[in-house]
């Protein structure tokens, strides 16, 4: 039997530490850090940006990977690890997103060219490790403080020649969850796969 004094000790440095794992940032070996004056969000001629930020502590030991499907294609966007994110530049219209762990998640999106839009890699609980799902910030957002701090508390990373390398070396384990998990994602309601629209960009 744990006694009261004991049992106060015992929760609060739980608490302790569910707070210091909370403010961890991820590391990869992978990804390369990049100074902010160095980003530029702006799209190109006849493309629409994306960031996809990690703002979450939660789960930091584990990486995150991001991935934008075409058809058979898994187009490789970055390793997005905790408090980390990064940007990616691509064609406006319909896209589906993938966030890959220990399974895959997805999003839709339709991107407006010349706007910028914002999606969380939101990490969560596993059999083994973290799981990934990606959610959409509103355009609703995009004006709070809340959103500012994920922005500001998350460092801009890109890929290296390792990432590539890795992305490649792996293309057919994540093929085999893409298929494994789009197939239960395809059978949710509408309401409960996000979508990220085109006013939700800026």
């Amino acid at each position: 039997m744990v006694r009261p004094m004991r049992r106060c000790v015992l929760m609060g440095t739980g608490v302790l530490l569910v707070s210091l794992l909370g403010a961890c940032a991820g590391r990869s070996s992978y990804m390369k850090v990049v100074p902010d004056e160095a980003v530029s969000l702006a799209p190109g001629p006849g493309q629409a940006t994306i960031v996809f930020m990690r703002p979450s502590g939660f789960g930091f030991a584990i990486q995150s990977t991001v991935f934008d499907v075409k058809g058979d294609e898994n187009a490789f966007i970055g390793v997005v690890s905790a408090k980390k994110k990064v940007v990616f530049k691509t064609a406006p219209g319909e896209h589906l997103f993938m966030a890959v762990g220990e399974s895959a998640d997805f999003m839709k999106a339709d991107l407006a060219p010349g706007k910028v839009y914002y999606a969380l890699v939101t990490p969560r609980m596993g059999a083994w490790k973290a799981r990934f799902s990606l959610r959409p910030v509103s355009a609703a957002e995009l004006d709070s403080d809340e959103f500012k701090g994920w922005v500001e508390g998350c460092t801009y990373t890109e890929n290296t020649e390792a990432s590539l390398d890795w992305a490649r070396n792996n293309a057919a384990g994540i093929q085999s969850k893409k298929v494994g998990y789009l197939q239960k994602w395809n059978e949710k309601a509408p309401e409960d796969r996000p979508f990220l629209r085109p006013e939700d960009g800026r």
